[in-house]
């Protein structure tokens, strides 16, 4: 168990990063220390590390997901959840012969997150409820394959492709030429699974299709399809926090 005075006593390595903590329940991350809207979640098993040293008054403290860089502010109440750990993150590494492998997992983990009781959260990575890139994140963490956090970050780090070479376990990217706001995972003969929002979409996971959809929903982003790409390799942390758009 991890306490604030732990984190304030808790130096920077030898390399400028500060000490890791493991998760040993979900987490959830915010975007301020306000915590008023959440950002990422940290599944039990995730390693932490601080980005800068607690400030008591703020309420949370401001971390960093080690698999994927990602960082926000964790509430002090919830370290307690968080233990340190002897040894830092060490991210797999896999060749995309390894990965190709494991896809068939991956795709089997999204068709199993739709058919429990679920909706959209903005910020979920954590079962029942994810967001878009969320449930991509968890989907390949579920076969030991690390993605990056947002759908725009999850499109620079996959290899693109062609629509004609899609293959099962690859990835779709939504939105406009400026920004790239969805993704969804291809299921093979058209399909695809994604967790789509209240706003536009089925507030939780579902099939779509690229063939031309009848329905407003499927319409809707059939029209925003704007990319494909293949995950080749598993992310490796960068040391730096990589943060959301917008």
């Amino acid at each position: 168990m991890v306490t604030l005075t732990d984190l304030q006593r808790a130096g920077r390595l030898s390399n400028g990063r500060y000490e890791q903590f493991i998760c040993q329940a979900p987490v959830n991350l915010y975007k301020s220390p306000q915590q008023e809207s959440l950002v990422t979640q940290a599944a039990a098993g995730r390693h932490l590390r601080l980005v800068e040293a607690p400030t008591p008054e703020l309420g949370a403290v401001e971390m960093c997901l080690c698999e994927d860089d990602y960082p926000g502010w964790v509430a002090i109440a919830d370290l307690p959840h968080l233990q340190p750990v002897p040894e830092p993150y060490a991210p797999p590494q896999l060749s995309a012969a390894e990965i190709e492998q494991k896809l068939p997992g991956v795709i089997t983990f999204a068709l199993d997150a739709m058919a429990q009781p679920n909706e959209y959260l903005w910020g979920g990575t954590v079962g029942p409820n994810y967001d878009c890139s969320g449930l991509m994140q968890a989907a390949f963490a579920s076969v030991g394959i690390r993605l990056p956090r947002d759908a725009y970050q999850q499109e620079a780090f996959a290899q693109p492709v062609a629509l004609e070479a899609l293959r099962p376990g690859d990835l779709i990217f939504f939105g406009s030429a400026e920004r790239t706001t969805h993704v969804a995972l291809y299921l093979g003969e058209g399909r695809y699974i994604h967790s789509s929002g209240k706003d536009q979409g089925r507030n939780g996971i579902g099939l779509d299709s690229l063939s031309e959809p009848e329905d407003p929903i499927g319409l809707a982003y059939y029209n925003q399809v704007k990319g494909f790409g293949r995950v080749v390799s598993s992310y490796q942390p960068q040391g730096r926090p990589q943060y959301r758009q917008g």
